[in-house]
């Protein structure tokens, strides 16, 4: 967990640095500049870009059940963070898993990247795919069937009941 955080906290570090010493110096509008732009910078390698990540056998499970997408992703990597914003809304209709929080997820994408952890890895029905295009993923994600409500009729675009 500390490694995932090693990044995001030292861009909060430097940028809190540099603007104190541009305040110092009574830069006040350089200081702020800077204090913002490596907050930005800080968020967007954070963790908490992504949606809550699951174990890789809980994933599974899960994608088994409703066919929802696995995409096992890293903090810090931009290939996932570009994956991850361009999805928008629709991430979280997929499942991710932190390889660096689970080591059977991390063997997973060696498995599927002849040895390497290559990363964003998707699997879609079971096939990896690595570093995806965005807009394919998108499409497969667009392509699910919403779930239906409990003891509702079926979403619309299902199956009837």
């Amino acid at each position: 967990m500390i490694r995932a955080w090693a990044l995001p906290s030292t861009f909060a570090l430097a940028g809190a640095l540099l603007a104190a010493v541009s305040f110092a110096r009574g830069e006040t509008g350089r200081g702020a500049v800077l204090a913002a732009l490596f907050a930005l910078l800080a968020g967007y390698h954070s963790p908490l870009v992504f949606p809550r990540s699951l174990t890789s056998a809980e994933a599974l499970r899960r994608s088994g059940a409703d066919g929802r997408p696995v995409v096992y992703w890293r903090p810090g990597c931009a290939y996932c963070t570009r994956l991850r914003l361009r999805l928008g809304r629709r991430a979280r209709r997929a499942y991710w898993v932190n390889i660096w929080r689970d080591p059977e997820a991390a063997a997973a994408v060696r498995a599927a990247n002849g040895g390497d952890e290559t990363v964003p890895t998707v699997l879609v029905a079971g096939r990896p795919h690595t570093n995806p295009d965005p807009a394919w993923l998108r499409d497969r994600i667009d392509g699910l069937t919403p779930p239906a409500a409990p003891g509702g009729p079926a979403a619309p675009g299902g199956p009837a009941r």
